[in-house]
């Protein structure tokens, strides 16, 4: 490994860590970065999940204010994430490549709409009596994060705009909230899925990789906190907006 690969390593890491933190889709920048270095697909997928864990921890600290009123509720959805990571870590390593190819773009648009329309249709639950998470809203939202993080355990790429369009809608929350919790529920599955791959098949894992994202990681994290937390709630959301259509490109393409 020379120096121009571990500079452009970094760099993504950094890049990546602070995507996550604001919005979601890092794993568009550092796991093609690592296919133009060579680095087999199925390693670099593993490698990146493991080393996006720093910038996942120092994202969720960023947004710890955010996080006050939602203790209870993440304590009530981690252990969904948990069992969605399992399950994505393992069809990983069992499923091709393309098994989620088809599905992955549209579950993405599904997504932005829900942030576009998310204050709406909020809005108008609100109306009907439904600002408390209780009831069916609730298993909705058990069963959302569980996807959210079989999908995240699997591959990740765009893990944040899910989990994002769909609180948008179920939690009656602001934004910023619920984007602290998006960053709290990330780490959650990317610690977990690591944790899998490291049981399963240690000999996938690149550990120099793993270091040099963590590395940059780490500092994006920190960076996308501090943006995304200066950013009012439109902007966020047209930024979020914007880098999931940019995602849909880069997966069909």
């Amino acid at each position: 490994m020379n120096w121009l690969e571990i500079g452009a390593i970094i760099l993504a890491g950094v890049w990546a860590g602070t995507i996550n933190t604001v919005v979601g889709s890092g794993t568009l920048v550092t796991f093609p970065t690592l296919l133009f270095f060579g680095h087999p697909p199925v390693s670099a997928n593993i490698s990146n999940s493991l080393g996006l864990v720093a910038g996942g921890a120092s994202g969720a600290w960023g947004y710890r204010h955010e996080l006050t009123r939602l203790r209870t509720l993440l304590k009530q959805l981690a252990p969904a994430s948990f069992v969605g990571a399992v399950a994505g870590a393992l069809l990983l390593l069992v499923l091709p490549p393309e098994a989620f190819e088809a599905i992955v773009p549209a579950l993405i648009l599904l997504a932005l709409l829900l942030v576009v329309f998310g204050p709406r249709l909020n809005a108008w639950a609100a109306r009907h009596h439904a600002d408390q998470v209780t009831g069916p809203r609730f298993v909705v939202l058990i069963v959302g994060v569980l996807l959210a993080g079989m999908y995240g355990g699997y591959f990740g790429a765009a893990q944040g705009v899910l989990l994002i369009g769909m609180m948008s809608v179920l939690l009656p929350n602001g934004l910023q909230e619920i984007n602290g919790a998006k960053n709290v529920l990330g780490l959650v599955v990317n610690f977990t899925a690591a944790a899998v791959f490291l049981v399963v098949d240690p000999s996938q894992v690149n550990w120099a990789v793993v270091g040099l994202i963590a590395i940059g990681s780490f500092i994006g994290g920190l960076l996308g906190a501090r943006i995304g937390r200066s950013m009012p709630p439109w902007l966020l959301r047209l930024t979020i907006v914007v880098i999931g259509v940019v995602a849909i490109v880069v997966l069909l393409v």
